[in-house]
């Protein structure tokens, strides 16, 4: 039994956010062919919370996507002695739609550990097969640019560390793709206790960084940023709540910046809230201190 699915949001409240969604971007067409406002790059983007995910999803009923690609500075990270935490930065094709059952990615770890210390570390995931760790040094402040290309059932994936001068690439035949979005995300990853239940983990406070040259490319063989007209977008802000459990202490968030130069970069950043969380399941508690590898997902589908 795979220890690295995570399940989909709910239909229902998915299906009543995405109607006043659809409203607020109507409002904001009118605004801006009106002239009433001055709209920046990111301005038609809907806005949406999530319990794992950060950052931008590009999608549009009918569109498919070939790739996605990215470049980001790996952040350093705050650590304390006490409760582990984590961290995810990716890009990836897919897992975004309710009834995704598959999410091709690959990016980056930074964690924290019980300790204290810090962990920087890359990998790939393609949903619902488990992760996979990538042999690489990745240190904090390195720059790194990763891809992800689905044509057909093969799927490639890319990353390199520009300041290491390391680069990693591979081509699997993939039993089950997902083309329906495209991701630039920073994520909390998760645990799993079944294969139908998985709950985020403590974020990694990681500061702050910004994603770069951040494409996507459609099957048809349109290619533009984050903010293309051909489809439509999402910011994505991580806020603590819900099935969320981060332990004892403050909450976390992660909220990503408006969109920035010409709709191909942001700022992702990391923040406490004021929220009091709750502890941890019992599963959580007892099996993730000893052996966090063996249930934690660095990367996976939106909670």
């Amino acid at each position: 039994m795979p220890l690295n699915y995570a399940p989909p949001p709910a239909r229902g409240r998915r299906r009543r956010f995405l109607d006043a969604r659809a409203a607020r971007r109507l409002t904001l067409l009118l605004a801006c062919a009106g002239g009433l406002a001055v709209c920046p790059a990111s301005a038609l983007a809907d806005t949406s919370t999530s319990a794992n995910w950060s950052g931008y999803v590009a999608h549009r009923t009918g569109v498919s996507f070939r790739r996605v690609q990215a470049s980001w500075t790996q952040p350093n990270a705050t650590c304390q002695k006490g409760e582990p935490t984590y961290s995810a930065f990716w890009v990836g094709l897919g897992g975004d739609s309710p009834s995704s059952d598959a999410l091709e990615q690959i990016g980056t770890g930074l964690d924290c550990s019980a300790s204290g210390t810090i962990t920087s570390s890359a990998w790939y995931e393609l949903v619902p097969a488990p992760m996979n760790g990538i042999r690489m040094t990745v240190n904090p402040g390195d720059l790194m640019s990763a891809s992800v290309l689905v044509s057909g059932d093969r799927v490639t994936l890319r990353l390199t560390d520009h300041t290491q001068h390391e680069s990693f690439s591979k081509q699997i035949t993939a039993k089950l793709v997902d083309t329906r979005s495209a991701e630039w995300i920073a994520e909390a990853p998760s645990a799993c206790a079944t294969i139908n239940f998985c709950e985020p983990l403590p974020l990694t406070n990681f500061g702050s960084t910004i994603f770069t040259a951040a494409r996507a490319r459609t099957t048809t063989g349109f290619d533009g940023p984050i903010a293309s007209p051909a489809w439509d977008t999402t910011k994505i802000v991580l806020a603590s709540g819900g099935r969320v459990f981060i332990g004892y202490g403050p909450a976390s968030k992660s909220s990503p910046s408006a969109l920035l130069r010409s709709g191909s970069s942001f700022q992702v950043s990391y923040s406490e809230s004021d929220a009091t969380p709750s502890p941890p399941p019992f599963y959580a508690r007892n099996r993730l201190p000893g052996h966090p590898t063996d249930t934690v997902q660095p990367g996976g589908k939106r909670l």
